[in-house]
């Protein structure tokens, strides 16, 4: 399997699973069906787990933020990820300063307890402390 997508609505939230290679195509298709679901039923926050066999490339990754713009992803969300391949994780944090640094609510976490406790708290968007 070279990729997967899974979007699903789930109540308070929308959950992503993405697993297999990355790329900015593959963003732009998996960020385009968390936009369509989250414009049908006005909820922004987002929790991605993702399991990536080959990460994005450094460009790639710096491309999320014309990729969010397009999509209008922008400060309304608030998405909060894991990532659970270790190897991923410097294109990931990459993303997420990227995103972060134009205003997107954006946090890494390592575990689904944490990321989840966060997305649905009131917790100040600004806060990116480390869990």
């Amino acid at each position: 399997m070279k990729n997967r997508i899974d979007v699903t609505f789930e109540g308070d939230h929308i959950r992503v699973l993405s697993d297999g290679e990355k790329s900015i195509d593959f963003a732009a298709r998996l960020w385009s069906e968390v936009s369509a679901l989250c414009k049908k039923h006005n909820c922004f926050k987002v929790l991605g787990i993702a399991n990536t066999t080959l990460p994005l490339g450094i460009m790639d990754a710096y491309d999320h933020g014309e990729l969010f713009r397009q999509l209008d992803i922008s400060s309304q969300y608030r998405i909060a990820w894991i990532e659970q391949n270790a190897e991923a994780g410097d294109s990931v944090r990459l993303v997420e300063s990227v995103l972060y640094n134009r205003g997107v609510r954006v946090r890494l976490f390592s575990n689904v307890a944490d990321a989840k406790r966060w997305l649905l708290s009131d917790e100040l968007p600004g806060d990116r402390s480390a869990d």
